[in-house]
């Protein structure tokens, strides 16, 4: 786990709620579980943020927000917890189960937000979690309870309100927070909006009828943008008038968010109404090409713009979102209308179009940005897959869709995820058949990564018996090739090399060029050095960067790199052994590939050590174990990788002695990744003990971000620039913010620009 949380900055301001946030708080001081109750919109998330940013300092491991609303398969509640929480597990054990192991002696606060829709999944995991780690303290929102014995609630009310018939002194206004929201709100849409001692009645009766719920008073206020308060106030009231807009039965809160949602929703045009309930199809953000192609029929440019204006959608870095009740409530519009099954297909062919395309584009120039596109479609690509592995007819595509991702599963450091998928695909679709076969060698290659050799085995040999019944050449390629990668883990060497070099064979003979294809060699190379073939590994890796230059390939050109640095050890050429490592570890890096960071690291270590520097060897050998431990067995539990390991651990315990080794051992495994890569690639020197390397509260990361924003970066070009999602580069932005006690970015440019 790397860094101190990933709460959100702040947007806008937070109304009201003081008392609040501090009885929540005193509440977290006593049970160690506090689910924040209430309908949707009236705050519980902005309440459970402002709550934990409040006790950062009382957890010294964080507090982490968990966001579970667009989640649709139950099964991912765990995966969802471990990439909130920047935990690397790829080896296939039990998420539940890594999680435990991770926060066993960690002291945390984490926010598991919008948890009603995977309320069993999200009760199970709460209790075993609680059971592991006694330094942990969960804070949930849900519109339902746990249901734990060790929970407590705490039932989030919509703001006050002042009684209605008494009327208001002047300035009165100002004491209730729903008016005090509702007049922030407008003026930012009409500047020249103002509560007065005139029309604060007015106000009053607006956030009456609204009942003092957040969302619907945001909703109304943004209206004031085209509407008088005057005609405001009457809208609302006869749109509670209207027969059948608050149905019988459930809580009155509840109906009149609905009433709300629904009148705002009935003042937009025809086509903005058919885009909403079309775009809550879309499980995360999405961009306009997506919204084009998803809802096509209207002028969906001009829809969006609408939208915006309207504060239905939000847009952020050219993608836009709507809030989850507003998604709901689309979504409920969508079924009524009778043409969701259409528009999920939609949905689900516009992201099968787009992991085909990024297949495609994988092997060339474009391959960075394509991992840095998938991995911000990751939700909608999820959606897309539950959607194609639920409904009839669709198993196929999901098949299809699973396995056409093996780039991103395989080489972006999604082992876990990537099988829980290709398993479901494959469980629910025995039949034999072209997509079958390749889920099948797609799933062997990730299974063989995780350590699975029995499993990787299995999958791979049906996938060959089946290609040669069926004369599919393309798959018995690739299956022969994954086989050929599983015997070389398990040192079964010569077998391997035969594999490799007959599936190069094949490869040629189909006209096959891609990434995978450049492994094969790669592969085969590392097997000659095992052979004692330094020559023939040599002339393999300068083929492979040969064509990965050619075609702009990174991806697969470090793992070559990686192969010229143990030709290079092995010919006593450290200078180049340093600097190839180097090179891979820094590709690699990009691409958030866990098993080439690691090997680099690795490799690195052995030049170190070669070279008589002890501790910098133990120092990322330490830093190497945990990575090891979220991809599966160290060195893959292989006698031929695994002799240069211990080696290098050998010679730097002898040359350090057992206590300055395990000190310098211990240091890098307190690492995180980013911090690990830092220290290997010598970019910076993380200070041994605990807190940040500079006489700043900032950590190396934070500084790193401050320094961005000093040049000028959004939130999303500082994501883009460290490859890191959106919310992780906000949430560095708020810590920052609240270490420096600064009040906007302007500041923190300004600090910065000093170091």
């Amino acid at each position: 786990m790397t860094g101190r949380g990933n709460l959100p900055a702040e947007t806008t301001s937070f109304v009201g709620r003081r008392s609040e946030v501090a009885e929540v708080k005193r509440l977290l001081t006593r049970a160690r579980l506090v689910t924040l109750t209430g309908v949707g919109g009236v705050g519980k998330t902005r309440l459970a943020v402002q709550t934990a940013a409040g006790l950062a300092r009382a957890f010294p491991d964080g507090v982490w927000l968990v966001e579970l609303a667009g989640l649709q398969d139950p099964a991912l509640v765990a995966h969802t917890v471990l990439e909130a929480l920047g935990v690397h597990d790829e080896t296939g054990r039990a998420p539940a189960r890594v999680l435990a192991e991770h926060l066993r002696d960690r002291r945390l606060l984490v926010i598991l937000d919008n948890c009603e829709h995977v309320l069993a999944p999200c009760a199970a995991l709460a209790h075993d979690l609680l059971r592991a780690a006694p330094g942990l303290r969960l804070l949930a929102t849900s519109r339902e309870r746990l249901a734990l014995a060790a929970e407590h609630l705490w039932p989030v009310s919509p703001l006050p309100l002042p009684e209605p018939g008494r009327r208001l002194p002047g300035g009165a206004w100002l004491r209730y927070p729903a008016l005090t929201l509702f007049a922030e709100r407008a003026a930012a849409v009409d500047p020249g909006f103002a509560v007065t001692a005139e029309n604060q009645e007015q106000v009053a009766r607006v956030c009456r009828l609204l009942a003092g719920i957040p969302l619907a008073i945001e909703l109304a206020a943004v209206r004031l943008r085209v509407l008088t308060l005057a005609e405001l106030e009457s809208g609302l009231s006869d749109c509670f008038r209207l027969p059948g807009t608050v149905k019988r039965g459930g809580e009155a809160r509840h109906q009149t968010l609905l009433a709300a949602v629904d009148w705002s929703f009935r003042l937009c045009s025809p086509a903005e109404r058919r885009l909403w309930a079309r775009v809550s199809v879309f499980a995360g953000g999405f961009d306009l090409p997506a919204a084009e192609r998803v809802c096509a029929g209207d002028d969906v440019g001009a829809g969006l713009a609408g939208l915006v204006e309207k504060s239905v959608l939000i847009r952020e870095a050219g993608r836009f979102r709507l809030l989850e009740p507003l998604r709901q409530f689309g979504r409920d519009k969508l079924i009524a209308s009778g043409e969701a099954d259409a528009v999920r297909r939609s949905m689900r062919d516009h992201y099968l179009d787009l992991a085909v395309r990024s297949e495609r584009e994988w092997f060339g120039p474009e391959q960075a940005d394509t991992f840095r596109r998938t991995r911000l479609e990751h939700a909608n690509l999820r959606a897309a897959l539950d959607y194609s592995l639920t409904v009839a007819g669709e198993l196929e595509t999901g098949l299809r869709l699973a396995s056409t991702l093996w780039f991103y599963w395989a080489g972006c450091g999604v082992f876990g995820e990537g099988r829980h998928w290709l398993d479901r695909a494959l469980a629910l679709s025995p039949e034999p058949s072209g997509e079958r076969a390749k889920a099948l060698w797609v799933n062997g290659y990730v299974a063989t990564l995780q350590g699975d050799n029995a499993g990787a085995v299995a999958m791979l040999e049906e996938c060959r018996s089946y290609a040669r019944q069926t004369g599919d050449d393309v798959a018995l390629a690739y299956a022969t090739h994954r086989l050929g990668c599983n015997l070389l883990v398990g040192d079964d060497v010569g077998d391997a090399k035969a594999l490799f070099e007959e599936a190069q064979a094949r490869y040629r003979q189909l006209g096959e060029l891609n990434s995978n294809v450049m492994l094969a060699g790669i592969e085969l190379a590392v097997a000659s050095i095992f052979l004692g073939d330094l020559d023939r590994a040599g002339e393999l890796c300068e083929e492979a960067c040969a064509t990965g230059v050619a075609h702009g390939e990174q991806w697969a050109q470090a793992y070559a790199i990686f192969v010229q640095a143990l030709v290079a050890m092995a010919r006593g050429d450290f200078a180049r052994a340093a600097e190839h490592g180097r090179h891979c570890l820094r590709v690699k890096r990009k691409f958030h590939d866990l098993l080439g960071i690691v090997l680099a690291i690795e490799v690195l270590a052995w030049n170190e050590a070669a070279r008589g520097r002890w501790e910098p060897a133990a120092t990322m050998l330490g830093s190497a174990q945990p990575i090891w431990q979220a991809v599966g067995f160290p060195m893959f539990g292989s006698r031929y990788f695994g002799a240069p390991h211990g080696e290098c651990e050998t010679q730097a315990r002898r040359g350090l002695g057992e206590g300055p080794f395990d000190a310098a051992f211990r240091r890098g495994r307190e690492f995180g990744l980013e911090e690990a890569i830092a220290y290997a690639l010598g970019d910076a020197t993380p200070s041994p003990a605990p807190g940040p390397s500079r006489s700043t509260p900032l950590t190396d990361r934070e500084h790193e971000v401050a320094l961005l924003i000093a040049d000028g970066r959004s939130n999303q070009e500082i994501a883009d620039k460290l490859v890191i999602s959106r919310r992780t580069a906000e949430g560095h932005v708020n810590r920052i913010l609240r270490k420096l006690e600064f009040g906007s970015r302007s500041q923190v440019a300004a600090w910065a620009s000093r170091f």
